[in-house]
């Protein structure tokens, strides 16, 4: 298998000088095209902070971080815009506009698909929302819809532009157990499917038997993995 993400002796602080704060110490971690690995450990220990350098969305200095064969370490904007069209990103807070139904939350994806029709994206934005099983529910507005349909509806907007690569903080900390397990059943089911690597952050230990595998990050550094 081909390495969509392979970080080597990444280094970040917030601040300078006298204030510097490292918070990510000569990270090394790779993932397979297909792989799903899950990043625990303590709250403030840089997990959220890997997640956004990989995800186009924090610049790192200081190391390699290789995405999709680009180099994100001391990039242009235009290499981080590249890898944020190819990488689907669910959070805690589904961050669904309100104002939308699900339809139209999930298809908005599409709009950067110059190529697609607005027939086309909201055809596939339904097929989507079929595939998490809320064929049911695509007309609804977020305030309609329980927690857990709320993050199927995020689950179905990071995967409806078949990106190659999945980024979830905390996807399941608002929810309860059985919701949680759903919906990580159905975000592991589809994206084997299409081998869509996942790096999900999680304090949520009822979960990690989705995994392939698990690596700790504490206090800024891989303890495992």
């Amino acid at each position: 298998m081909s390495k969509i993400i392979d970080v080597h002796h990444l280094n970040f602080s917030f601040g300078s000088g006298e204030i510097e704060r490292p918070v990510l110490k000569d990270v090394t971690l790779s993932i397979e095209k297909g792989e799903i690995v899950l990043m625990t450990g303590p709250s403030g220990s840089g997990k959220t902070t890997f997640l956004t350098i990989v995800g186009g969305l924090r610049q790192a200095y200081h190391g390699s971080v290789q995405v999709l064969d680009q180099q994100l370490a001391g990039s242009t904007e235009q290499v981080k815009i590249s890898i944020r069209q190819q990488t689907g990103y669910i959070f805690q807070q589904h961050n669904l506009l309100k104002a939308l139904t699900a339809l139209q939350n999930v298809s908005m994806t599409l709009e950067m698909h110059d190529t697609m029709t607005e027939r086309q994206r909201l055809d596939q934005a339904a097929a989507m929302l079929d595939a998490v099983g809320l064929s049911d529910r695509m007309h609804y507005k977020p305030e309609q819809l329980s927690g857990g349909q709320r993050q199927r509806v995020s689950i179905a907007r990071a995967l409806v532009g078949k990106p190659k690569i999945v980024l979830a903080d905390e996807p399941t900390a608002s929810l309860d157990k059985q919701s949680g397990q759903e919906a990580v059943a159905i975000l592991k089911k589809l994206a084997k499917e299409s081998g869509t690597a996942i790096l999900l952050v999680t304090h949520d230990y009822r979960i990690l038997d989705i995994a392939d595998r698990v690596v700790e990050l504490e206090d800024g550094i891989i303890r495992n993995g």
